[in-house]
């Protein structure tokens, strides 16, 4: 995959740089705030390779890359200015209250995810290792590594600072020093030893406030006002000296005096709440959040819930909501997997397995958008066992003493009181949702053929018109484009894939070069009658960065049938362990009646090889 191309797409589709008021990414998805979302063009983005779906919830335009995403991500910013321009809230989208909480939890924690799950589960193996005696609490070797997990939770309010810091546009190191203060060593010592202090006078109500969240974002959320005061206020030869310094010196004694405690007790009730619902029935609370879960995550409101549980651990040491929402990810996981083991579709075989995979280490979705969702039945009956395992996991009391995505590799976080609850829950909702997709059923495409297309066009008399051919661009074997070991080119429109015998491709039409893809692994041709053509060399050969490919076109060049426009070391990308299979896709194939290929299982250049029906 080409992320620079895919970034540079995905900017313009968008409506281009200037459109953009905020970007930033989670562990799946690009969230986009729009000035304009009238400007972007969502229904193109869907259909680009590299991109799963694009979903427009909380005020913000969120395009699902999956795994990639962080690539794609750093590829936009180093291709615009978005990063060096400040952004102005009212140039954005307008958005209701609830849409800009959505936004601002989601900017603030989505950032942290990889780190707060890295940490997060160094903590679990670590109480795993306690619990089982593998390890002596005591040794050097356990307290380094105890600081390693814990020294995110204990200094999280600096960390939350810095991304908070960002959506408030605040100096981020003045931000970073205001939450220091609130873990400052000797205060910290103060609290423990229940000493009594004043500030000039009046008294300071001492709390912790080391892994703490509500207290920091909202001392940034003030300092986003005095700050802006004292720049305005004063000359611009003193304005980097003295703004600092009254920011300080008025936000530090402000937040240990006011903002502090109020935001502690709003914690307290918070939590004290939370745990008073979860107490009044843990297995109905475990069947709404099981149930719940992959709906919020489809529109990213699942950020929500993330403070809350961080405020769980922090007050009593333990989150009781993660647990009942993990069986809900492996509930995605094991529907995708009755869909591979019932499917007759070869493209969704491959689509459904590798989702099946992915779930395993939380992230759902290409399950989602891929297969559950597309097929409905599926997706119902996720959720149903994704109740049905939290109602397991909530009513044994199962907790987590940190926040992670829920996957096979963070089951030692959920270690402690109902651990095996949790495991059992995990696995019972994916192996349920697999066995009843799979007995109960679900309405699918065929998997189309080339004769069965031929076929079924006779069957029903259409009078299919020839309105061109597209010739062979390679020599070799000729394979379906459902037999290749990467589906997506199944799903960008049909078409063949060769094996090549010698490293030449040639144009298969007279047109025009649309683009030639910067790594020259891939061409796309535009005929004079409209056909769009993508001629793929390989499979994942754009990690090769265009070593061992010659490019002899450009974009926008004009060709004729025959002409060469590319050489590969066939043997030496082989010998490198790549798979060198190429594709020819009519991206277009929906602007056709049919697509009919060849029966031919060997080809040479120049060969007709596809018929476009009118």
């Amino acid at each position: 995959m080409d992320y620079k191309q895919l970034a540079k797409e995905i900017t313009e589709k968008v409506g281009g740089e200037d459109n953009i008021a905020d970007l930033y990414h989670c562990a799946t998805r690009l969230r986009f705030t729009l000035k304009n979302t009238k400007k972007a063009k969502k229904a193109e983005l869907e259909k680009m390779e590299g991109i799963i779906t694009v979903v427009e919830s909380g005020g913000m335009f969120q395009v699902v890359i999956g795994n990639n995403v962080a690539a794609v991500h750093d590829a936009i910013y180093a291709q615009t200015n978005l990063e060096k321009k400040e952004t102005n809230d009212d140039d954005a989208v307008k958005k209701n209250l609830f849409e800009k909480f959505t936004d601002l939890i989601s900017g603030i924690f989505s950032p942290l995810l990889g780190l707060l799950a890295g940490a997060g589960l160094i903590k679990g193996v670590l109480a795993l290792l306690n619990n089982f005696k593998w390890i002596d609490p005591a040794s050097g070797t356990y307290r380094i590594l105890a600081a390693a997990g814990d020294s995110f939770f204990y200094f999280l309010p600096m960390i939350i600072a810095f991304t908070a810091a960002r959506k408030f546009k605040v100096n981020q190191f003045l931000a970073v020093t205001l939450a220091g203060g609130l873990i400052y060593p000797d205060l910290v010592a103060a609290y423990v030893g229940k000493e009594s202090l004043d500030f000039i006078g009046i008294p300071i109500i001492l709390a912790k406030y080391s892994s703490t969240v509500i207290p920091i974002i909202l001392a940034i959320w003030v300092l986003k006002f005095v700050e802006d005061f004292f720049k305005k206020l004063l000359h611009e030869t003193v304005r980097n000296l003295l703004t600092p310094f009254f920011c300080l010196i008025i936000m530090v004694p402000l937040t240990y005096l006011v903002i502090g405690p109020i935001s502690i007790t709003a914690s307290n009730l918070l939590a004290d709440g939370v745990l008073s619902i979860y107490n009044l029935s843990p297995i109905v609370s475990g069947i709404v959040m099981g149930a719940s879960w992959q709906i919020l995550v489809m529109f990213g409101l699942h950020w929500g819930i993330t403070p809350i549980e961080l405020n769980m651990i922090s007050k009593f040491g333990r989150d009781p909501i993660g647990p009942m929402c993990g069986p809900a990810v492996a509930a995605q996981a094991g529907a995708s997997l009755g869909v591979f083991f019932k499917t007759k579709n070869k493209v969704m075989k491959g689509i459904s397995l590798s989702a099946f995979i992915a779930g395993l280490f939380g992230i759902t979705e290409p399950a989602v958008y891929g297969v559950t969702l597309k097929l409905k039945k599926p997706f119902i009956i996720a959720c149903i066992s994704g109740a049905i395992g939290g109602a397991i996991a909530g009513g044994f009391g199962a907790g987590a003493i940190a926040v992670t995505p829920k996957s096979i590799l963070t089951f030692p976080v959920f270690v402690g009181h109902g651990f095996l609850a949790y495991i059992g829950a995990y696995f019972f909702s994916m192996i349920l949702a697999c066995v009843l997709t799979m007995v109960i059923g679900f309405k699918e495409e065929a998997d189309v053929t080339p004769s069965t297309t031929s076929n079924n066009a006779k069957d029903n008399k259409e009078k299919l018109v020839k309105q061109g051919s597209i010739s062979s661009p390679l020599t070799g074997l000729v394979k379906s484009l459902s037999e290749i070991s990467d589906p997506v080119f199944a799903s960008m429109g049909k078409g063949f894939a060769i094996i090549p015998e010698e490293g030449k491709v040639y144009s298969p039409v007279d047109g025009t070069i649309a683009t030639v893809y910067r790594t020259k692994h891939a061409y796309a041709l535009t005929t004079e009658a409209g056909a769009e053509i993508l001629i793929h060399i390989g499979i994942d050969t754009v990690k090769l960065k265009g070593e061992n490919f010659t490019s002899h076109v450009e974009d926008g060049m004009k060709v004729k049938k025959g002409d060469l426009i590319a050489e590969f070391d066939l043997e030496k990308i082989k010998q490198l362990g790549y798979d060198v299979t190429t594709s020819v896709v009519i991206t277009n194939s929906n602007d056709y009646l049919d697509v009919l290929p060849l029966t031919k299982k060997h080809v040479v250049h120049g060969e007709e090889s596809l018929s476009l029906m009118i």
